[in-house]
């Protein structure tokens, strides 16, 4: 494993996730203030929005605009000229909150969601949404468990999905149209899925959250179970890894002037202190040797 120096670019945080880099600057979500930040190239944090419903996953559409999943009413906003408007509604087909999303260059934003009240009710299957530019909701595919993370390759063609409690990394190919086919295992961290948090916490497991795609096709995972983030070849093996200390990484970014600075998004471990009212969440920043690669 690589000898990394880790800093804290951000600090104060409720719970940071969701970060991409675009147009010289990371963006990301912190849930529980409500607000969607851009952290510039001076290091000065701005906030470009406010979301009621409580900001999780966030992606660029092709002319700019930032697409913003509002977990709690489990809808699908959009950022432009500084106004934010309702582009979906997904209460039909989201029993529960919804959390990451991505944009995919034509413009369609796949949304994952919870499937069922993580920490009370058992976990269960649940599908992944799609928001195709005309508004228009589908099905993208169905039966994962707790769709999370996304990646997409640089020639648009596949599409990988982090099921947390699955404790796997899952592919799909991208048709022309936007379908999702050929689905099959990237990547496995243990056998699953769990019954329900404590389950998949005791098992000791990772679990994959959100990620970030290198330009050798392995994929940073932020792992929910664990401190740090981890570089994964596919199949899994794990070929290094970043430890920040008592947080954990829910989520990553390759960014920077060449795409070789990894942001890991950091609040308190699942099941501890409550990020609602302790603001332990940061940013964290470390440089790798290889750069980013596709979307987000």
């Amino acid at each position: 494993m690589t000898n990394h120096h880790v800093e804290a670019v951000v600090e104060g945080l409720a719970f940071p996730e969701a970060p991409r880099w675009h147009d010289g600057a990371l963006y990301f979500s912190d849930f529980y203030t409500h607000l969607v930040h851009r952290l510039g190239p001076t290091g000065v944090l701005h906030t470009v929005a406010e979301v009621p419903g409580q900001p999780s996953g966030l992606g660029f559409a092709p002319d700019g605009a930032l697409l913003i999943a509002s977990m709690v009413d489990r809808r699908v906003y959009r950022l432009a000229g500084g106004e934010l408007a309702e582009i979906a509604d997904l209460r039909d087909v989201a029993p529960y909150h919804i959390n990451d999303l991505i944009v995919d260059r034509e413009g369609r934003a796949y949304v994952g969601n919870f499937g069922s009240n993580l920490g009370v009710d058992a976990i269960v299957s649940t599908d992944l949404i799609r928001v195709d530019p005309d508004r228009a909701v589908s099905i993208a595919a169905e039966d994962l468990i707790f769709p999370n993370g996304m990646v997409i390759t640089p020639d648009g063609h596949t599409l990988l999905i982090a099921e947390t409690f699955a404790y796997r990394i899952t592919a799909f190919d991208v048709t022309v149209d936007g379908a999702l086919n050929n689905r099959r295992e990237w990547a496995r961290f243990g056998d699953g899925p769990a019954v329900d948090l404590a389950d998949a916490l005791a098992s000791g497991n990772v679990l994959p959250d959100g990620m970030a795609l290198d330009a050798g096709g392995r994929v940073w995972v932020a792992d929910a179970y664990g401190s740090g983030a981890l570089l994964v070849a596919a199949g899994g093996q794990v070929l290094d890894a970043i430890e920040i200390g008592d947080l954990t990484v829910f989520g990553v970014a390759l960014g920077g002037h060449d795409r070789r600075t990894l942001y890991m998004c950091a609040g308190p471990p699942l099941g501890g202190v409550d990020p609602a009212t302790v603001r332990q969440g940061s940013v964290f920043a470390c440089r790798v040797s290889v750069q980013g690669s596709g979307s987000p």
